[in-house]
């Protein structure tokens, strides 16, 4: 028996290819992520949402880079986690439910993302300008704009943690572009986009601009 099927009924015929859409770009975003060091251990979780109610999303303890797709769960985005869910599914679901226009979220535990979350935690926020590869993620136009990516401090209580992440994305910082992601400080990072690809995209810039950031503050020593 496969994920899909030990979570809920198949889905209907109509649906069928939008699940294996979903579960294939999770299973290959985790792997990608696994690749590149972002995700040791069991570390990490993947969702890429299916439709208005539901998304598929990396079951808990499995290993990012050996990931199938019976390691993908079906998850409805109004309901509380499914069983074997991970702990920190509640902040997916709260992102999904307040942007509809999310379409996948990826979450990693990069050395450079839990060093920069838990060394800044203090300013509530990291600030990227100058950076060419910040034109990378959505809305960015110029390497002179300050894109904010803000910094929550790690609990795990995730479910009251996803609604301090709702009430401070509700408020926008005038001055600064809001970044597609935020850092759990010591924990890693969580970025997102439109669709899958976005989402990769957007990881792999914030992740690279992280380590150039720290690599910059180590060359300035």
């Amino acid at each position: 028996m496969n994920a899909l099927s030990s979570v809920q009924p198949a889905p209907p015929v109509s649906d069928a290819s939008a699940v294996a859409t979903a579960v294939a770009a999770v299973v290959a975003a985790g792997r990608s992520a696994a690749l590149r060091g972002w995700v040791p251990a069991t570390s990490g979780n993947f969702s890429v949402r299916i439709d208005a109610e539901t998304v598929a999303l990396t079951r808990s303890g499995v290993d990012k880079g050996r990931l199938t797709p019976d390691d993908v769960l079906i998850q409805p985005v109004d309901a509380p986690p499914v069983a074997r869910a991970s702990a920190e599914t509640p902040l997916h679901l709260g992102l999904y439910r307040a942007r509809p226009e999310i379409g996948a979220i990826f979450h990693t535990h990069s050395p450079a993302a839990s060093v920069i979350g838990a060394g800044l935690l203090a300013e509530g926020a990291v600030r990227i300008s100058g950076w060419e590869l910040q034109k990378a993620l959505a809305s960015v136009r110029t390497h002179e704009a300050t894109v904010e990516v803000p910094i929550f401090a790690n609990d795990q209580d995730t479910a009251a943690l996803a609604e301090r992440i709702a009430e401070r994305q509700a408020q926008p910082v005038a001055g600064v572009v809001a970044a597609p992601g935020y850092l759990l400080a010591g924990h890693g990072l969580y970025a997102w986009g439109a669709t899958a690809a976005e989402a990769e995209r957007h990881l792999e810039a914030l992740e690279v601009l992280f380590a150039q950031i720290l690599a910059l503050k180590q060359f300035a020593a």
